[in-house]
C-alpha cells in the first residue's frame, strides 16, 4: 500500500497524505486533485477502493486493430488531443491477431470503469465475425462510438467515411485518364466497407458502359503482402489501372508491378485509400483517397462526450466525404 500511495503521487504530483485522503474518501481535496488522482490508479493498473469503483474513470478506451498501418496512429493522435480536450485520457488498446481479443480488452475497459469506447476498424466491420461484446456495451450503456462502416442492427452511433463515394472518385479519375480495364483490390469479402466500395464499383463499371471491369475483382487481407499476391492475379487479367482499398494494398499492388517488369504509372495506374503519413514521399508518391481523419475522430469524440454526459445521440450514421489526392501513380493509358 506505501508503494502504491508513493507510485500515484508522483505521477500526480501531489503528496502521499493527498492520495491516502482520496483513496479513504476524506474531505479537504479539491474535485481536480481528486479525479487526477483516480486516473491515475486507473493509468497504473491499480484497483480502485470499493468504494470508489461504481464511478466512472476519466478513461476512454481506443480499439484499434493495428499501428503498423499509419491511418490508425494519425487517427489515434486526433482522438487523443480531443479527448484531452473535455478532461479524458485515451487508453489505447491494439487488438492485433495472436494478442489481446477485442472482446477482451471490453473486458478489461468494462472492470477499469472507463467513461467510454471509440473504435475503429474493429470487428464491426467483418459481417462473420462475433458481435457479442458489443451488445454487452449496449446492455452496460456504456458510451461507445464505432468509426467506418459497421454491419446492421449494432445500435451503436457510428462515424464513416463515404466508400462509395471514395470508389466513384476514384473511378471517375482512371476513366478521365483512359482506363477501360479497371480492377479493384478490395479487403475480405466479409468486410463491410469492402463490401460497400464493391457495390460503387459495380454500379460505376455499369454508368460507364464497362460492365466487364465488374469482374476485375480480387479480395486481400490488409497488408502489403497480401496486396502483391491479389495484384499478380489481376495483372494476368490484364488490368491497367487498379482502384485499392488501404495504402498498404496499393504498395503491395506496385511492388507486383515492379516484379513483373512494369512501369507505374506507365503500365499500371495505381490509386490507393486512406492517404496515410509518407505516401506522398514513396516512389512514385502515391495517387489515394484522402480519408478526412480529423474531422471524422472529431466528430467521434463529440458523439461519445454528449453520451458521457447523459444526451441522447442518434444511431443514424454520419457520413464523411472522402477526397481524391492526385499524385505521381495515375497516368494517362498506353495507346
Amino acid at each position: 500500500m506505501t508503494r502504491r500511495l508513493a507510485v500515484v503521487a508522483k505521477k500526480v504530483g501531489v503528496s502521499e497524505a493527498t492520495v491516502s485522503r482520496v483513496l479513504n474518501g476524506k474531505p479537504g481535496v479539491s474535485e481536480a486533485t481528486r479525479d487526477a488522482v483516480l486516473t491515475a490508479l486507473d493509468v497504473l493498473g491499480y484497483e480502485r477502493p470499493t468504494s470508489l469503483r461504481g464511478e466512472r474513470a476519466r478513461l476512454v478506451g481506443l480499439v484499434l486493430p493495428e499501428l503498423q498501418n499509419p491511418i490508425f496512429p494519425a487517427f489515434a493522435e486526433v482522438v487523443g488531443g480531443a479527448l484531452a480536450q473535455q478532461g479524458l485520457t485515451a487508453l489505447l488498446c491494439t487488438s492485433s491477431t495472436g494478442g489481446v481479443s477485442e472482446a477482451a480488452y471490453v473486458d478489461l475497459l468494462l472492470q477499469q470503469q472507463v467513461s467510454g469506447a471509440i473504435f475503429a476498424g474493429g470487428l464491426y466491420t467483418e459481417a462473420d465475425a462475433k458481435h457479442d461484446h458489443y451488445r454487452l456495451l449496449l446492455q452496460r450503456k456504456l458510451p461507445t462510438v464505432l468509426t467506418n462502416a459497421a454491419v446492421d442492427a449494432l445500435g451503436l452511433p457510428q462515424v464513416s467515411c463515404d466508400d462509395g463515394a471514395a470508389v466513384e472518385q476514384a473511378f471517375s479519375h482512371l476513366v478521365s485518364l483512359g482506363h477501360r480495364r479497371i480492377g479493384l483490390l478490395l479487403g475480405p469479402a466479409s468486410h463491410v466497407p469492402s463490401q460497400r466500395k464493391l457495390a460503387a464499383f459495380v454500379a460505376a463499371t455499369a454508368r460507364a458502359g464497362h460492365a466487364e471491369q465488374a469482374a476485375l475483382v480480387e479480395h486481400a487481407m490488409f497488408s502489403l503482402e497480401s496486396g502483391q499476391a491479389s495484384m499478380m492475379r489481376l495483372l494476368d487479367r490484364g488490368v491497367t489501372g487498379v482502384i485499392c482499398a488501404s495504402d498498404p494494398l496499393a504498395l503491395g499492388a506496385i511492388r507486383a508491378a515492379r516484379r513483373r517488369g512494369l512501369s507505374v504509372p506507365g503500365d499500371l495506374s495505381v490509386i490507393g485509400y486512406d492517404d496515410s503519413a509518407l505516401m506522398s514521399c514513396v516512389d512514385p508518391a502515391l495517387t489515394t483517397i484522402r480519408q478526412p481523419i480529423e474531422a471524422m475522430g472529431r466528430a467521434a469524440v463529440d458523439l461519445l462526450v454528449h453520451q458521457i454526459e447523459g444526451s441522447a445521440v442518434g444511431t443514424a450514421e454520419l457520413m464523411y466525404e472522402p477526397e481524391l489526392v492526385v499524385r505521381s501513380s495515375t497516368g494517362p493509358v498506353k495507346p
